[in-house]
């Protein structure tokens, strides 16, 4: 089957599950959204994960969910797969002059920089936080934020800016914690230590893109190694006959060391 064919073979079968499906029936854009950024997150835990097999079928779950969007579009005549296809096509050549024109882009940074200057001069998008996305995820949208400040001049020259901006932030901190207080279980936090989180969290955002690492990716990769050392910390004690949850944190603390030498 050539690729044409499959592709078809794949707009078909969103027709058919949009006319008999009782569930496929019903779906509007606000409803079928939230399974995008779900597909959309299980693509990035497989492709971090290496599992070549799986990130096979999320992409097959991702593209479905571009096919069935596409359908909704059309039934509202605004637009269908091709228009969908045809202009990202003419959009990506638009923005990669240096690849289908005379303009020069040696460096992945240059490339970038010259991304945004044409969604400006050519797409009329107007100020300096242009699009931005409210739904996404906290870290990106910091991210994202901060580099759009980065094309207009608003930036650090090197990393020794947001890392001494770090240390800064982590004074207030302790400074606000030390004047409120630890709050209760399940209660508000003090709004000037709310206020002094953010601003750490968002200046290790900018630490991160200062190293070209995504924020997102790094916790949770982060967040996976400690649920699965946690996991295996639980099951160690288990297998010398002790419930890792009556342990004292020092001796919690010992096991997850263990747990550590084995998953690193």
């Amino acid at each position: 089957m050539s690729l044409a064919e499959a592709l078809l073979d794949l707009q078909e079968l969103t027709r058919h599950l949009r006319r008999e499906c009782p569930w496929d029936r019903e779906q509007t854009v606000r409803t079928i959204v939230p399974h995008t950024v779900e597909e959309a997150y299980e693509v990035a835990d497989a492709a971090l994960a290496s599992d070549n097999a799986e990130l096979r079928g999320e992409l097959g779950d991702l593209l479905f969910q571009v096919y069935f969007l596409s359908l909704l579009l059309e039934e509202t005549g605004d637009g269908d797969l091709e228009t969908v296809a045809r202009e990202v096509h003419a959009k990506l050549v638009r923005r990669h002059p240096h690849v289908f024109g005379d303009a020069e882009a040696r460096t992945p940074g240059r490339v970038r920089e010259r991304w945004e200057e044409l969604k400006t001069e050519q797409e009329g998008r107007e100020g300096i936080f242009h699009n931005v996305p409210e739904a996404l995820p906290a870290l990106l949208q910091a991210r994202k934020v901060q580099r759009r400040a980065a094309t207009v001049g608003y930036d650090w020259p090197d990393l020794a800016g947001p890392l001494g901006k770090v240390r800064e932030e982590i004074v207030e901190l302790v400074a606000a914690v030390a004047q409120a207080g630890e709050p209760s279980p399940e209660t508000e936090p003090d709004a000037a230590t709310l206020h002094e989180v953010g601003d750490v969290l968002f200046t290790l955002v900018n630490v991160a893109r200062k190293l070209n690492v995504d924020p997102e990716l790094a916790l949770r990769a982060t967040t996976r190694r400690f649920t699965g050392r946690v996991e295996l910390a639980a099951e160690l004690a288990a297998s010398d006959g002790v419930d890792w949850r009556a342990l004292s944190l020092e001796a919690q603390d010992a096991y997850y060391d263990r747990a550590k030498e084995t998953l690193a």
